[in-house]
């Protein structure tokens, strides 16, 4: 029996060492390069000085509290789809409904 030569057993190395590390370093490229969060935020602040737009905040509050001393306007987010009016609608406690005239 031969024994096969340096290069080619160098060359078998190199194909099965590789592949694997090819593979690898291609995942986590992928990985990396995906957003790390899809979630949308409920409210934006608009800059005063540059009106770059920055949607990043859940409540108005949040909002407030980082345009406070630096300016800004906070706004509920223009890419999110029309909210339900009546979902933010204060609520009035002991309130009752009345009918209008002729109804019961």
């Amino acid at each position: 029996m031969s024994r096969p030569s340096t290069s080619t057993a160098a060359k078998q190395l190199l194909k099965l060492g590789v592949a694997p590390i090819a593979a690898l370093s291609a995942l986590a490229f992928v990985s990396t390069s995906t957003p790390a969060s899809a979630r949308t935020y409920e409210y934006c602040r608009t800059d005063i000085l540059s009106h770059m737009l920055q949607c990043g905040f859940d409540s108005l509050e949040q909002c407030k509290a980082t345009s406070s001393g630096r300016g800004g306007d906070c706004q509920r987010n223009p890419f999110l789809p029309p909210a339900n009016a009546l979902a933010y609608a204060p609520k009035t406690v002991g309130a009752k409904h009345k009918a209008p005239a002729g109804h019961r």
